[in-house]
């Protein structure tokens, strides 16, 4: 019997997305295009009387881990170790939902397949209304295009064939929620218009074109993230805010060329693992 278990998860920033709801969590979902990271999360499942979710030793609720465990009756610890910060557009959430549900499937023997651990993952953060398509993302790795909403069993999947260096700057938080369960029209609009760049092109210089003029028409831009994308233009560099946070991520490095010290990583390669 086995008493623990650790997934690993990249970290996901969404350059651009559109918003497609449905009353059925698993087709749910968005459409968009973002970079699944080297930098991610460590989620170890511990068998336990007494559940809880800790990350970085402090006490913690995510509701996506509820409801992965409930869903697998897998009493347990979930211990969580992430290089990212939480609610600030990574992806977070999503990865600490997949990795329980990574873990717990195999410490509880749910003998579950991918694709259905996946489909939990990816319905539980749906109806917490914490993300529409970060799950379905780091599961795949790579810099991948989400064509279609919802869970593997309805999204299509595409991806840019490349790898790039990534740097990335964090003022905090946005509420994910309060974005996505509320107008999305215009969002939504500017999404689309950005994913028929992406498939036209699929390139990283297409990426972060259509990235950047979707923040802009989507009206998501903060003052901090505005005044950091224009330093990294002057440079001639080329950078995005990361959805939905307060953070902007560039490729190469634009951030370090304007004078910023950010945090490095590179584009993950493969899905969510178990170690």
């Amino acid at each position: 019997m086995r008493e623990e278990a650790t997934a690993f998860v990249p970290g996901h920033i969404t350059g651009f997305f559109s918003a497609h709801p449905d009353d059925d969590p698993t087709k749910a979902g968005s459409r968009g295009a973002g970079l699944t990271l080297t930098d991610g999360v460590d989620v170890t499942v511990t068998r336990s009387d007494d559940p809880a979710i800790s990350l970085e030793g402090e006490h913690v609720d995510i509701d996506p881990v509820y409801t992965v465990l409930e869903t697998l009756e897998a009493p347990a610890r979930v211990d969580i170790e992430s290089s990212l910060p939480l609610g600030s557009g990574f992806g977070v959430s999503g990865a600490t939902a997949l990795g329980a549900a990574m873990a717990a499937n195999h410490v509880f023997d749910r003998r579950l397949s991918y694709n259905e651990l996946v489909t939990l993952a990816h319905g539980a953060e749906v109806q917490a209304g914490t993300g529409l398509g970060d799950v379905v993302a780091q599961a795949h790795g790579g810099i991948p295009i989400r064509l279609e909403p919802g869970a593997p069993a309805h999204n299509v999947l595409d991806a840019i064939p490349a790898r790039a260096r990534v740097e990335y700057i964090s003022f905090g938080g946005l509420s994910t929620a309060d974005v996505i369960t509320g107008d999305t029209d215009v969002l939504s609009a500017a999404g689309q218009e950005a994913l028929s760049l992406v498939v036209d092109e699929p390139t990283l210089t297409s990426f972060i074109y259509a990235s950047r003029r979707f923040a802009r028409e989507a009206r998501l831009l903060t003052d901090e993230v505005r005044d950091v994308l224009e330093a990294v233009a002057d440079v001639e560099g080329q950078a995005s805010m990361a959805m939905l946070g307060n953070t902007v991520f560039a490729l190469g490095t634009g951030l370090s060329d304007a004078g910023y010290e950010p945090s490095v990583c590179g584009t993950h390669s493969a899905g969510a693992v178990l170690k």
